[in-house]
């Protein structure tokens, strides 16, 4: 059997203008669900399910995450070259003209020259295990704590350890623990692996999947419906199947360890910003919510379904951890 692949950590350069490179014209991004990139771009293919990310605009710490979802699309794509030297290390200049100049000669050029190449196109989905760390560190800092601090590349090798020390300096301990939480141990050459059929013979998604993820799931449904434990009725598909404890410490599917929760709800769940007290079955919002009147109205309210009493041992083990 193939040796396991441990987890790396990237710090990736968030979309706009400073991502407008090498004769690209920019990346779609949104840098708390999903990241994008191509076949052009160095180190497109080593980035994987499991490793874990931070997010930066080369001034600031945006954010951190792990990636559980990677897609794949065949392509092509415009790329621009300089038509003296023929590079494609041409930048775009807002107020001067001529707009273009080429990074290696030095060129100035109104229009450059456009080719129409094949690509793979990745975009990768981390929203699950994202926590905004807006301005943490500064690019200074990051660059410091990269494998190669001089390097100029848009995904960059980095220091997780020494990346998790500063963030903790700065008071943000939670955020390496959510992080954590859902990053593996390694990533195991045969872990169960999902592939969904190729759709035009274009796209194909890799997804890691926990053991009986799907089974547990559906089990929470078949107890509950399509509701949200926390905010009632609500599209399957934006439900999730959240457990109550840290599925990452216990390795294991309790019959009565999870309750169908919004996406965003089972964020701020497992965070402890939302959490239930076991004895009155009230739901108690952390304070840093209240300014959020979507959040802050469930303070009080009784969950939307009833609990086994399974179900409420687990909370109190979540209580205990996140109020008491």
């Amino acid at each position: 059997m193939e040796s396991p692949r441990h987890p790396q950590a990237w710090l990736l350069l968030a979309a706009g203008e400073n991502r407008q490179y090498g004769g690209n014209s920019g990346y779609e991004d949104e840098a708390d669900v999903f990241y994008s990139w191509d076949s052009t771009v160095k180190n497109h293919a080593e980035i994987a399910v499991g490793d874990r990310i931070a997010l930066w605009d080369k001034e600031r710490l945006l954010g951190i995450s792990v990636i559980e979802q990677i897609d794949k699309t065949e392509s092509t794509k415009i790329r621009s070259r300089c038509p003296e030297c023929g590079r494609t290390n041409i930048s775009e200049r807002i107020t001067k003209s001529p707009r273009f100049k080429c990074q290696k000669c030095y060129a100035e050029f109104e229009t450059p020259v456009a080719e129409t190449v094949p690509v793979t196109q990745y975009q990768s989905r981390h929203d699950a295990a994202w926590t905004s760390l807006d301005g943490l560190l500064d690019g200074p800092q990051l660059r410091s704590l990269c494998l190669s601090p001089a390097s100029q590349h848009s995904m960059r090798s980095m220091d997780w350890e020494a990346l998790q020390d500063a963030i903790s300096d700065n008071g943000a301990t939670r955020a390496i623990e959510r992080v954590a939480s859902r990053t593996p141990e390694f990533a195991e050459v045969n872990q169960q692996i999902e592939v969904s059929p190729m759709r035009s013979g274009h796209t194909q998604s890799v997804v890691r999947v926990r053991r009986g993820q799907q089974q547990f799931r559906k089990r929470i449904l078949s107890l509950f419906g399509e509701r949200c434990a926390f905010t009632g009725s609500a599209p399957k598909r934006v439900l999730e199947a959240g457990h109550l404890y840290s599925y990452a410490d216990l390795g294991e599917h309790h019959e009565h360890g999870g309750l169908m929760l919004r996406r965003d709800i089972h964020k701020l769940f497992d965070d402890g910003g939302l959490a239930v007290d076991p004895t009155s079955l009230a739901v108690d919002v952390a304070p840093e919510l209240e300014p959020y009147p979507q959040y802050a109205g469930l303070h009080g309210r009784n969950l939307e379904v009833d609990l086994q009493d399974e179900h409420i041992g687990w909370l109190e083990k979540h209580w205990s951890e996140h109020r008491t």
